[in-house]
């Protein structure tokens, strides 16, 4: 037996086009903080790199959460907390490399609360290093990339991949 369409039974074309409309722009609406959300941690990840540009450790320090983790590939231990990372890495980088420039290169991908980004790091090495390695008066530029995880708009983990061995040998150490 062939089911039976009654006019009522039939839900008329106009209606599915509103439901679709509606659902679509629902759909729309509900992209829009993510989108907003996604720009401010790529804005935040920006000025961060500005601020080491600006060789400003108190400013690139300010994008820090108090509990950041910073873990750099090539040392294997971690660094924690705003204070220690501006103390024992960000100004340990400037006065080693007091011209040095950090540059994010491509597209950052951005997934929820994380920023993942390649960059080029690049100086001269004019200064000692924090572990009394004496200055080897030479200029590098080595490429990685690295991980953000951010609480609100700050850094709560920053993970660091990049040549050693490369990094290691422009500046005479290898």
């Amino acid at each position: 037996m062939k089911p039976v369409y009654t006019r009522q039974s039939i839900m008329p074309i106009g209606l599915i086009n509103r439901i679709c409309l509606t659902l679509l722009t629902l759909i729309t609406l509900s992209t829009i903080p993510t989108i907003a959300h996604a720009e401010n941690l790529v804005t935040s990840m920006k000025n961060y790199l500005a601020a080491w540009n600006e060789h400003d450790a108190t400013k690139a320090a300010s994008f820090l959460d108090e509990d950041v983790v910073l873990f750099d590939a090539s040392v294997g231990k971690p660094v924690n907390g705003r204070i220690e990372a501006k103390n024992n890495v960000i100004e340990a980088f400037l006065n080693a490399v007091p011209d040095l420039k950090w540059e994010a290169t491509g597209e950052p991908v951005v997934n929820n609360n994380t920023v993942a980004f390649e960059w080029t790091f690049s100086g001269t090495n004019t200064g000692d290093w924090s572990d009394g390695s004496k200055a080897s008066n030479k200029a590098f530029s080595i490429k990685g990339m690295s991980i953000f995880r951010f609480n609100g708009d700050k850094i709560i983990y920053q993970g660091d991949y990049y040549d050693a061995l490369g990094f290691y040998t422009q500046l005479g150490m290898m």
